[in-house]
């Protein structure tokens, strides 16, 4: 069984640097149970061990970006920790983020919110609900630094009012790949 059944349209595409640029292509999520999983579809990808890049958009709801190098461990982005919690494919990389953090790094994550003390008030509440899976930005927003996109430029595209397809379409063609990933949507 596939993390569950979601009935929820999703977009999936595997960015593999080459020396030429990148290489893009659609992919499909069906046997992906585990970040592992997740992983091996990126190494396979790769051309020797250069970086892949797996792009994973919600109905417009959240993005997450998945960036494997070689063998080392995978690197995750996700614009909405709540939101993508939801989600079969987003709970696999909100679980990870949730395990590799612990529990007690959420208590502080009001620096990601621009919000008054009111909403925080309610994000803490609804956080709570969701087993600790905080609203907003969850994760290394510097994993696409070498590629020319800030850390902040990638906060910037996962903030309120944010367009999640719109921001990967943007954070694409900061990588150089904008029209071969509009090709393949």
């Amino acid at each position: 069984m596939i993390l569950g059944v979601s009935l929820v349209a999703y977009f999936a595409a595997v960015l593999a640097r080459s020396e030429d640029g990148w290489d893009v292509s659609e992919t499909e999520l069906d046997d992906v149970e585990t970040l592992a999983d997740l992983a091996d579809l990126a190494r396979d990808s790769a051309q020797d061990d250069d970086s892949v890049l797996i792009f994973i958009e919600q109905e417009d709801a959240w993005f997450a970006i998945v960036r494997v190098d070689g063998e080392d461990d995978p690197r995750i982005f996700v614009s909405d920790g709540a939101a993508a919690a939801r989600s079969s494919y987003g709970s696999v990389l909100t679980d990870e983020l949730v395990d590799q953090a612990g529990e007690s790094e959420f208590g502080d994550l009001d620096h990601l919110l621009d919000e008054d003390e009111e909403a925080e008030d309610q994000d803490d509440e609804d956080a709570d609900a969701r087993g600790g899976v905080p609203v907003g930005p969850l994760g290394d927003a510097h994993l696409l630094v070498e590629f020319g996109l800030a850390g902040d430029e990638l906060l910037a595209l996962s903030g309120e009012g944010a367009v999640p397809g719109d921001a990967l379409e943007e954070i694409a063609e900061a990588l150089g790949c904008g029209e071969v990933l509009e090709a393949v949507r």
